[in-house]
């Protein structure tokens, strides 16, 4: 099982050098890759340091992603058609790289990245190919994918990406045997969970996990408040930079919920100083410390591996985010990481563009890519892997996300990933702000607003 964490799937935030943005994270150097290792502007040599006409790929490094990829590309070479050259980068090295040779017109054919904030900007320079002509034409890719994940491959209408790995909802985890020792029940409304935060309190048990610390946990609840109030549309225009987006009256109303909960003592009492990067907050979860914690389907794999029986026993349950009633969302929403995605150069030669497109057409998370993902916990973003799902360990879990994926009405990124860099900072130094209730819910969106266009 994987234990993937959010760090490692999405990024710190999104570098910018010479107009270009990208977000990724990590430490050190690149790791072992198929083909010779990358260098841009090599002579003779394409784009991404590939032979000529043979499409360039830069892929972060970690297990067991990194075997995955190497694995399909292998795989789509044994063909004998267009080639694909893949090497491997950790997170850090990775970033400084691509930004680097995208600014010198040398990137890699094949541009992996986070969809959303980065794209966009890649998009508006023309770094990147429009692929929406191609993919219309190209069954095999457009029925290929689960719906709710080309919102964060497209922009104003156009598709610049297509996903490449697997999904990560954020998810309502509840500790059965807190619950079952209470006699509660997993909640469907927002009256349902303020009950649980009052019954778990008088039990000496803490409502939430939370990881405060690290900001973006704490923004996992504005995004499904904003969903169950407003629906997907009002985050929608906060994203077009619409004037005074913010102030649409659930963004408030959204602000006031989180003053609330924090008010009701919802989250575990030192919630400020929880940092999620070691896990503490999973830590809380599994030993009954406290009963439920919203966070992303990647803590399943740590909480398998790190939590004893916690899950082999069958304590850890998951549901969705409940209703809010008098809200315009749809309980069937997502909200979190559809996943990673992969763009073509706009800078390749025609040759290179071709393999590239040959590979994401028949190799990207072909059969036994997709299978590979079932088997290390994840869900693959595309139709048809039921079969796969069926003989895993893990199918109890894995199923009910591929059907709420399936079943999903839209699935909004997670928004530090969607805006870009500059607002997404100050949307995380608000929602600290805002929790540890040293701004109002009026100046949280006043502050907001003031970063539209930035």
């Amino acid at each position: 099982m994987s234990a993937t964490s959010r760090r490692s799937f999405l990024a710190l935030s999104a570098a910018a050098v010479g107009g270009v943005a990208l977000s990724a994270c990590g430490t050190a150097g690149p790791g072992t890759g198929t083909g010779a290792s990358a260098g841009a502007g090599a002579s003779g040599a394409a784009s991404g340091g590939a032979a000529a006409g043979t499409a360039s790929m830069w892929a972060l490094s970690g297990q067991p992603n990194e075997g995955i990829v190497k694995n399909s590309v292998d795989a789509f070479n044994a063909k004998g058609g267009p080639k694909v050259q893949v090497d491997f980068f950790q997170n850090d090295a990775y970033k400084q790289k691509i930004r680097t040779a995208i600014g010198a017109g040398q990137a890699p054919t094949l541009i992996y990245g986070w969809g959303g904030g980065g794209l966009r900007t890649y998009a508006a320079a023309n770094q990147v190919e429009d692929l929406t002509s191609w993919v219309n034409a190209t069954p095999a890719i457009k029925d290929r994918y689960i719906n709710t994940v080309w919102n964060a491959a497209t922009v104003n209408g156009k598709i610049f990406a297509l996903a490449g790995n697997g999904t990560q909802p954020i998810i309502l985890w509840y500790n059965k045997a807190v619950f079952d020792a209470h006699g509660a029940q997993p909640p469907t409304t927002w009256a349902d969970l303020m009950k649980l935060v009052t019954l778990f309190n008088s039990k000496g048990v803490a409502p939430f996990s939370l990881g405060g610390q690290s900001r973006w946990t704490s923004m996992m609840w504005l995004q499904y408040l904003l969903d169950r109030i407003g629906g997907p549309t009002v985050f929608q225009s906060i994203l077009e930079e619409k004037k005074d987006a913010w102030s649409d009256p659930a963004v408030l109303e959204m602000a006031k919920k989180v003053v609330e909960l924090v008010q009701a003592k919802a989250f575990i009492s030192n919630f400020a100083s929880v940092a999620a990067d070691g896990n503490a907050d999973q830590a809380l979860l599994w030993t009954g410390k406290a009963a439920m914690m919203l966070h992303g389907g990647w803590t399943y794999g740590s909480m398998k591996a790190n939590g004893g029986d916690f899950v082999s026993s069958g304590k850890l349950g998951w549901t969705t985010f409940p209703t809010i009633a008098g809200g315009k969302g749809d309980i069937k929403g997502l909200v979190g990481n559809p996943a990673n995605y992969w763009s073509i150069s706009s800078k390749a030669t025609a040759a290179e563009k071709e393999a590239a497109k040959a590979y994401l057409k028949d190799g990207l998370l072909a059969k036994d890519e997709a299978a590979a993902f079932v088997k290390s916990g994840t869900i693959p973003v595309v139709k048809g892997v039921e079969a796969q799902i069926d003989q895993s360990a893990d199918k109890p879990y894995l199923s009910w996300v591929y059907a709420r994926l399936n079943e999903a009405s839209s699935f909004t990124q997670s928004w530090d990933q969607a805006l870009q860099p500059t607002p997404a900072e100050e949307l995380l130094k608000n929602i600290e702000q805002l929790f540890l209730l040293k701004i109002t819910p009026e100046q949280f969106v006043t502050n907001m607003n003031a970063t539209i266009g930035k």
